[in-house]
C-alpha cells in the first residue's frame, strides 16, 4: 500500500435518489468529505448527469458508468471517450455486472480512453476475471461477486478469500494498477477489513446513492 487512506469508489447507478441534482448534492457532500478526511473519493454516475456535476465540484473525480468502444462519427446512441471528455469526465467505469462487456471491447475501451485523457476502471466478477483485465494498461480494477452485490455482508467478511486472491493475481501481473473490493460495503469496518487484505479501497453504491443522507454515510466509510 502506497497510502493508509483508501479510495472510495461510489457508484450511484440509476437510483432516482442519486440522478440529477440529487447526484449533484451527493457529490457534494463526497466533495467535503474527502477535503476533510483527506481520502480519495470518486464518483461513478450517468453519463447524463456529467456535465452538472462537474459544474458543481472541482477536487473528487467524476467517471462516467460507461463507454462503448467507439470514437466518433456515425454511431447514434453510442456513448463515446470524445462526448465524455467534452463533457467533463475524468475517467469512466467499464464492465461493471449490470453493463457486462466483452474483453476484446474493454481492450479498445481502455485504448481509446487512454488517447482521450480518461482514467480507467475496470470491474470484473472473479479474481481470474480481474488478472485478464488488470494486463491491460488500467489505472483501477474493482473485484465484485454479483451474488454479492446489494447484500447485507461484505465481500471482505463473507469472502476474504476473494480479496486475498484477487490481490496476488493482480500483482502477478501488475504492480501499479490499484485493486478495490466491492458488494455489500456498508461501512468503515467493511473497508478496514478490505485494505487489510491488501486493497486499495472499496467500490459501493446502494449504501450512499440510496441513502437520505448522504454525507454522513460517507463519513461511515472513512475509516
Amino acid at each position: 500500500m502506497e497510502s493508509d487512506r483508501p479510495i472510495i469508489g461510489i457508484n450511484l447507478k440509476a437510483y432516482s435518489t442519486a440522478i440529477g441534482m440529487n447526484a449533484v448534492k451527493i457529490a457534494k457532500a463526497a466533495e467535503d468529505v474527502s477535503k476533510a478526511y483527506g481520502c480519495e473519493i470518486l464518483l461513478c454516475v450517468m453519463p447524463t448527469d456529467l456535465r452538472m456535476i462537474k459544474a458543481s465540484v472541482s477536487s473528487i473525480k467524476i467517471f462516467a458508468q460507461h463507454m462503448d468502444p467507439v470514437e466518433e462519427g456515425a454511431f447514434t446512441g453510442h456513448i463515446t471517450p470524445v462526448a465524455l471528455k467534452d463533457a467533463g469526465a475524468d475517467g469512466v467505469m467499464l464492465n461493471h455486472s449490470e453493463k457486462r462487456l466483452r474483453l476484446d471491447h474493454i481492450d479498445k475501451c481502455v485504448s481509446l480512453a487512454i488517447k482521450y485523457g480518461l482514467k480507467t476502471l475496470i470491474c470484473a466478477n472473479t479474481p481470474l476475471e480481474v488478472k485478464a483485465v488488470a494486463c491491460f494498461d488500467v489505472d483501477m480494477v474493482a473485484v465484485e461477486p454479483p451474488e454479492l452485490i446489494g447484500g447485507k455482508v461484505s465481500v471482505s467478511t463473507a469472502k476474504p478469500e476473494i480479496v486475498k486472491s484477487t490481490v496476488k493475481m493482480v500483482r502477478e501481473v501488475n504492480r501499479y494498477t490499484k485493486i478495490l473490493v466491492g458488494a455489500g460495503i456498508k461501512n468503515n469496518l467493511d473497508v478496514r477489513k478490505s485494505m487489510a487484505l491488501g486493497a486499495d479501497g472499496v467500490l459501493l453504491a446502494s449504501a450512499v446513492a440510496k441513502s437520505q443522507d448522504p454525507r454522513k454515510a460517507i463519513e461511515n466509510l472513512i475509516p
